[in-house]
């Protein structure tokens, strides 16, 4: 695991490197949001700024939350498969497949053929994920899982299957979070905030497959195109990994009932609303691995079901 000063200067030193490099590109004829037709170069040029920024900028903030208040330690594995009523691994699958079609995405953008778009992204998105678990294998607190990299796998399996099967994503994988009470017993371990709670508590995520009917039966059906069937999976009642602690930092913490949780609900494909703005249609690309409210019904492994108007 890197030390902190050490990203600190990598990420400052790419912001500048990024800075001076941008500063002499020609200007671009296309729109913002069109996609090149060929091979652009300054798209590309672009492109590997913006990642010479992001992923040591991601990389460092990622420690920060993380890896920062344990101790280093020689590289080992940990078997991490029961923690978290396997939630955790959900967001790995995620990940990968939200990342990997993001880049496809991305590179597409700049003109680079749709095929090798596809394997490049996904590329990316896998060893971002990579990247994460040397940091877990140098930390005394986690340490190399291989779990999370089969599920890292899965994604990115998920998403270049179907572009190679249908030059589409008819079933998309999406997130949803929500605030629970469980965070404010173990502030330090679920976050104390809600960008900490977003990445931190298991808690309150949920996460989706999201099959869009009418993108198997096409013209042969009025189903609408944006409608899609979704099935989610979370869990709650966990203040920790494989158990919860009576004691946090020498603090009582009430014991709650661990269980799973499973969603029948309605989702909108906004990737598949139609307009002519290309502004809207890059915006909804954008926000389409998030589930948007919508009615559902939990059925969780306590044997209760409960139905909720809007759910998130």
């Amino acid at each position: 695991m890197l030390k902190q000063q050490v990203l600190r200067k990598f990420f400052l030193a790419s912001l500048f490197f990024a800075f001076i490099i941008s500063a002499h590109g020609a200007s671009d004829t296309l729109g913002l949001f069109e996609r090149a037709p060929v091979y652009n170069k300054k798209r590309i040029h672009q492109i590997t700024y913006g990642v010479c920024i992001a992923y040591p900028a991601g990389m460092y903030w990622l420690y920060t939350q993380w890896y920062r208040d344990y101790p280093q330690s020689s590289f080992h594995f940990f078997n991490d498969l029961e923690e978290w009523q396997q939630v955790d691994k959900a967001g790995h699958i995620f990940n990968s497949y939200t990342l990997g079609k993001a880049s496809m995405r991305m590179l597409e953008w700049a003109g680079i053929k749709s095929r090798k778009a596809l394997w490049y992204g996904a590329g990316a998105g896998l060893v971002f994920h990579t990247t994460l678990e040397v940091f877990d294998g140098f930390s005394s607190q986690w340490g190399f899982s291989g779990a999370d990299m089969v599920s890292n796998f899965a994604g990115t399996g998920i998403f270049v299957g179907q572009q190679l099967a249908w030059n589409e994503q008819r079933i998309v994988l999406k997130y949803s979070f929500h605030q629970t009470k469980y965070a404010a017993y173990r502030p330090s371990l679920l976050g104390s905030n809600l960008p900490e709670n977003a990445l931190k508590d298991y808690n309150g995520q949920t996460y989706w497959i999201c099959v869009n009917p009418y993108s198997f039966v096409k013209t042969t059906s009025h189903f609408p195109k944006w409608l899609s069937i979704a099935l989610g999976y979370g869990a709650e009642g966990m203040t920790g990994g494989h158990s919860n602690p009576e004691f946090d930092e020498g603090i009582p913490v009430p014991q709650f009932r661990r269980y799973r949780q499973f969603y029948l609900a309605v989702d909108i494909d906004v990737a598949r609303i139609e307009t002519r703005s290309k502004f809207l249609s890059a915006v909804f690309k954008a926000i389409n691995a998030i589930h948007l409210p919508a009615p559902a019904i939990e059925f969780n492994s306590g044997g209760s079901a409960k139905f909720y108007p809007f759910y998130f």
